[in-house]
């Protein structure tokens, strides 16, 4: 495997950091993988499913978010629909560097923007999320009993995963203006749905949410006693070699 860090420009002008895995030999086709809220590229789900799939001839693509990992810009400006046009323009950078993205990719609120985005790349075949929400509201209830404070003041600092973010009434916003289960009976794409019964940051439910509204071909594989965001390395690897068997059906 080979990998390269590169960067390009976000939706908003800030320079995302990302990095593209491949194999040694011939790329069969290039994925692009979206990270769970708050999180990086670098995480170990991301890092695994990525291996996996460029042992299955894939090169995949993985970027940090505006003002997240190593991108530029503030995090407190984004919202729901910048992330979707962050995932947008990475898909532009991998067409113009190499080849469209034929499979896309997303962990938790990072699968919510896959099944958004999907629309706008045609040359997607197939949509892989994991441990996503059915409603982009859904993450405003990590730090719910801040708000009151939001709406008051216009802003609040938030503690997440042990560290501190600012999230402003725009963000609030914008998750409650979007219609994911719209998107999600457009998407015309085959459809994997991975999600863990004991997910406790995600529940079960919004995979259900996310299946009743999708259209055939769809499957879902639950991730059995997996945390949320896939910590222990049997729960990484098996979601990703669940990912690149599935795929082959679709790619080419």
């Amino acid at each position: 495997m080979k990998s390269e860090h590169v960067s390009f420009p976000g939706a908003r002008g800030a320079t995302l950091a990302a990095r593209l895995d491949a194999p040694d030999g011939p790329v069969r086709a290039y994925a692009l993988f979206a990270h769970c809220f708050t999180c990086s590229k670098d995480i170990f789900a991301a890092s695994r499913i990525a291996e996996s799939l460029v042992q299955h001839g894939l090169a995949v693509l993985r970027f940090d978010f505006t003002g997240l990992g190593h991108s530029e810009g503030e995090f407190a400006n984004t919202d729901f629909s910048s992330n979707v046009q962050d995932l947008l323009a990475a898909a532009d950078w991998l067409r113009r560097s190499a080849d469209a993205p034929v499979l896309l990719i997303g962990h938790s609120l990072g699968g919510a923007a896959v099944l958004a985005a999907a629309g706008a790349v045609p040359e997607v075949r197939a949509v892989a999320t994991i441990g996503a929400p059915s409603d982009v509201s859904h993450v405003v209830g990590l730090f719910r009993e801040h708000v009151p404070e939001i709406e008051a003041r216009g802003e609040a600092l938030v503690q997440l995963a042990g560290r501190t973010f600012r999230i402003r009434r725009e963000f609030l916003v914008d998750a409650a203006e979007q219609n994911l289960r719209e998107k999600i009976g457009a998407l015309g794409r085959p459809l994997l749905i991975l999600h863990s019964p004991v997910d406790d940051t995600v529940a079960i439910g919004n995979a259900t949410g996310i299946f009743v509204n999708a259209r055939h071909p769809k499957s879902f594989v639950s991730l059995a006693d997996a945390d949320h965001l896939l910590r222990r390395r049997s729960d990484a690897a098996y979601a990703a070699d669940i990912i690149a068997v599935w795929s082959e059906r679709y790619l080419p």
